[in-house]
This record gives C-alpha cells, structure tokens and sequence, in this order.
C-alpha cells in the first residue's frame, strides 16, 4: 500500500466531497477509491493542502464536509443569507430532542410541560433538523424523533457529544431564582412594614 495517496484519488475525493450537499461517509469515499488506497491517509494529505485557505476540510457526523474558515465568517456574512431564526418553542423542542432522542412527542410535550403544536413540528421537519426515528413498540406505537446531520452541519457539530449544555442551547431559558435573595428596603414605604417572601 502506498504511503502518499496518488493524486487521482485526492482529486477523487475532493471533488465527491465539493458535490455533495450533505458530508459524504467515509465509506462512500473508499467505494471510489482503488482497492490500495488507503483513506485515512488521502484525508489527511487533503486536509493539509486545504490548511490555511478559504476552505477548510472537517469531519461532521461520520462524514467530511468543505467549511468556510472559522475567521473568514464575519467578512463573508453580508454575503449568506441568514436562516430564519427558529421560535422559542421549536428551540425548545429541538434542544429536548436533541438531548433525549429518539424520544416521542408526549414525552417532548411532559419535558416541556406544554402542549407541542403541529406548527413547531412541521418548522423543525421543514428545515430538516429532526426526522422519524422509527415506532416505539408501546400501546399506540407513537413515532420516535431525533436529529439529523443536518442539525450537526448547522449547529456546526461534529457529532451529538459535541452538544453544549443543555441551557445553553435554549434560547431565553427561564430566569433562575437567585440562591440567597435579599430583602432590601431601599426607601421607607407607607403603611407597609413587613416584607414576606411566600414558601
């Protein structure tokens, strides 16, 4: 097996990866690639010519993908159209998928503690961040939900243990009470003497 992948293949591999619109497996790779070639190999020399351009070669999920330079992102944003922000509650919606997945969508709506609305869904399905994971084997067989590799390419993960916090992944999460509040009294109020806080 040759150590330096021939440039055929690095051509290959770069040019199935520039087509694709989703990162292309690695497996799918090695299907193009002669019998000898070793792929690990032939990612990593293309990686290294791509190092210090425009473009960067990344892994994302099992697959590899071309991404614009991390500190290319502010120069190029006026160029990018910018995605339509996701409502709050389809946030939340796929911040709990995406932390408990496959997970059904009544237990979405006892995580949230609120009724899940056919338009939050459809939202998610439309920009391709959630898909049907299969029928949990229960009474009414409900659907299972989880995340796709979209969602990764779009929240620029690598895979599902790259996920932040949980909270920081909500957006505007509830206020948290602060641990020991003070009862300040900043000027005298009439006919009011006692402050109480309720259990």
């Amino acid at each position: 097996m040759d150590h330096e992948p021939a440039p055929h293949s690095l051509r290959l591999i770069e040019a199935a990866i520039f087509a694709s619109r989703e990162p292309v497996l690695r497996r799918t790779l090695a299907g193009l690639l002669p019998d000898d070639t070793d792929l690990d190999a032939a990612i990593a020399a293309l990686r290294a010519l791509y190092a210090g351009r425009g473009v960067e070669l990344v892994e994302v999920g099992h697959g590899l993908q071309f991404r614009t330079a991390p500190d290319l992102a502010a120069s190029l944003r006026k160029l990018v159209e910018v995605p339509r922000r996701l409502a709050r509650a389809a946030m939340e919606t796929l911040a709990i998928i995406a932390y408990h997945q496959p997970v059904t969508r009544s237990e979405i709506e006892d995580i949230r503690g609120a009724s899940l609305s056919q338009q939050t869904f459809d939202q998610l399905l439309e920009a391709s961040l959630i898909t049907s994971r299969g029928r949990r084997e229960s009474p009414g067989r409900p659907t299972l939900w989880g995340t796709t590799p979209s969602f990764l390419t779009q929240f620029n993960l690598t895979d599902l243990r790259d996920l932040p916090k949980r909270e920081e992944l909500l957006v505007d999460p509830l206020p948290v009470a602060p641990p020991a509040p003070e009862l300040v009294r900043p000027d005298p109020v009439p006919e009011q003497t006692d402050i109480s806080v309720s259990e």
